[in-house]
This record gives C-alpha cells, sequence and structure tokens, in this order.
C-alpha cells in the first residue's frame, strides 16, 4: 500500500500520540526541547510532552529548525509539514502537523 506525500505511518503516530492532541488547526505535538544535547533525537517523553534533543543553541531560530527537522525525519515527512504554534522563545512548544494525510 503506497502512503500519500507527507503522509504519517500509523505506526509512527502511535509512538508520538501519548503527546499529540487535537486543536482546532488540527493535530498539535507537545514537545519539551533540550538544546545543546550531544545529538539530535527523539528521546521520549516528558511530562506528557515529546522530548527532542538538539546538538545546536537557542540561537536565531536554529535550535526551532533543528527540533521540526528532528520530528519531520522520525514521522518520515517533510519539515513543511511542520509549524510551531506556540513556544518559538522557549523549550517547550506546541508544534501543528500539517498536510499529513
Amino acid at each position: 500500500m503506497t502512503r500519500m506525500p507527507g503522509a504519517i505511518s500509523r505506526e509512527k503516530f502511535t509512538q508520538i500520540a501519548p503527546a499529540v492532541h487535537q486543536e482546532k488547526e488540527g493535530f498539535v505535538v507537545s514537545v519539551t526541547v533540550i538544546p545543546r544535547a550531544p545529538k539530535n533525537e527523539i528521546a521520549g517523553f516528558r511530562n506528557g510532552s515529546l522530548l527532542v534533543k538538539v546538538t545546536v543553541a537557542p540561537e536565531k531560530g536554529k535550535a526551532n529548525e533543528a527540533v521540526l527537522a528532528a520530528i519531520a525525519e522520525f514521522l518520515d515527512i517533510t519539515p513543511s509539514n511542520l509549524r510551531i504554534l506556540r513556544g518559538h522563545t522557549c523549550r517547550n512548544k506546541m508544534v501543528l502537523l500539517q498536510n499529513i494525510g
């Protein structure tokens, strides 16, 4: 069975489901970011949020870009399918999953 471009597999969605909720914009992932980590990775959950570690410092939006790239890689979608709704300047973010199905 072929997936539509940008579609998230059921398996991947199930893995992040504890951090996902639905808002009027669509599905939103609660994310906690750890900048300046040794490697970029999805590291499980913390307090109901997806824990994302990125190697870059939170300067000039670079960490935000790295967060979106890490989530996109994990979900096997393009970063353009993700958008930060809230939390641009803090560790706790809300990321919208767009055009995923």
